[in-house]
């Protein structure tokens, strides 16, 4: 005797096209979400890097300016600026991602997992 799966998959293959396009859909949303959150993780590891170059050169500028000229309170905080910036980009890349990535499709996996278990006990 064949197991119901394959005889769902001989008589209406249609339920399972739809099941299958059902768990794109939700792979997709779920992925669409997580996704964002790391494109926006890639971004602020960029601005970290390109502003920690910039206070780097801009410090050494000022200091250079400030050894041939006198000091001026501009020489601190332009590369104040730049390294402000730096941290910003640094606080918001070493956020954790959500808890609840592709939580969804885990529990519709499980949920059909244990329907298969079921079909399989009864017969």
């Amino acid at each position: 005797m064949l197991h119901p799966i394959f005889s769902v998959l001989v008589s209406k293959p249609e339920l399972v096209i739809q099941h299958v396009a059902g768990y794109a859909a939700l792979v997709r949303e779920e992925a669409s979400s997580v996704g964002l959150e790391i494109a926006k993780r890639a971004i602020a590891w960029g601005v970290t890097l390109f502003a920690g170059l910039v206070f780097l050169v801009l410090a050494g500028v000022a200091a250079m300016i400030g050894a041939v000229h006198e000091f001026h309170w501009m020489l601190v905080i332009v590369p104040a600026i730049a390294l402000a910036i730096a941290v910003a980009g640094f606080l918001v890349a070493r956020q954790p991602l959500p808890e609840k990535a592709f939580a969804e499709l885990k529990a519709q996996l499980d949920a059909d997992a244990q329907a298969l278990r079921a079909v399989r006990a009864r017969s």
